[in-house]
């Protein structure tokens, strides 16, 4: 049942996850932040273009694993719909999870560990809510590192990346890190900024999501490699 709030500003969170004390302590928690509302709850994947048509949600709390429609097929059909899509953050019980390597390259934003602490889960919406990729914590590196050593079909290769100049190739090799943009703009004396402008043309040039995607694409081009 959709909890209420009163910002109307606030990041508006939809939570899908099987477990129903995982959705009523995640709906707790985070409703009760004054910039975050939990405008729904779901228990499966199963109609969930539908829910997320109602609750117009900017963030998804996704659970990987679930009984009728898991995960990565729920984010594929939540991102391939029409419009302005919610940013998609995946949640596991396991630091590696088979479906993660799918929800990745169907644009999920972010991963999280379900017995992440509160604050890290605060974080993660807010920081997924505007835009950016939660790529910090050790479990989403290892993932990409893992993912993109695997043998699969890639429409990313070394001659894709000649559109871009040598400044955003360098971007994109720090971003592929790990960076945060005040790193990149420490790493390259920028301004903070600058390196905004640069991921945001980066992106707009090879076609992608987010930074989650642009790290997948700079491991499949082979501008860096796991273990770099």
């Amino acid at each position: 049942m959709p909890a209420t709030g009163s910002a109307s500003s606030a990041v508006r969170v939809l939570i899908v996850d099987d477990q129903s004390m995982i959705r009523a302590g995640f709906a707790a928690l985070l409703d009760a932040q004054e910039d975050i509302d939990v405008v729904g709850t779901a228990e499966d994947g199963a109609g969930i273009t539908d829910v997320v048509r109602r609750t117009r949600p900017d963030v998804v709390l996704m659970d990987i694993r679930m009984p009728q429609v898991n995960g990565l097929d729920a984010t594929r059909a939540v991102l391939s719909m029409p419009g302005d899509a919610p940013r998609i953050l995946m949640l596991t019980t396991f630091d590696a999870d088979e479906y993660v390597f799918g929800a990745l390259r169907a644009g999920a934003s972010g991963f999280l560990l379900k017995d992440a602490a509160p604050d890290e889960l605060i974080h993660a919406v807010r920081v997924v809510a505007e835009g950016e990729s939660l790529l910090s914590p050790k479990i989403t590196r290892t993932l990409i590192a893992d993912y993109a050593a695997r043998p699969v079909s890639s429409p990313f290769g070394e001659h894709t990346l000649e559109v871009l100049t040598e400044r955003e190739t360098d971007v994109l090799r720090l971003v592929a890190r790990g960076r945060s943009n005040r790193e990149i703009a420490e790493d390259l004396f920028l301004a903070e900024q600058t390196v905004k402008t640069h991921v945001s043309r980066i992106l707009g040039k090879l076609d992608l999501r987010d930074r989650t995607q642009a790290v997948v694409a700079a491991y499949e081009a082979g501008l860096v490699r796991p273990g770099d």
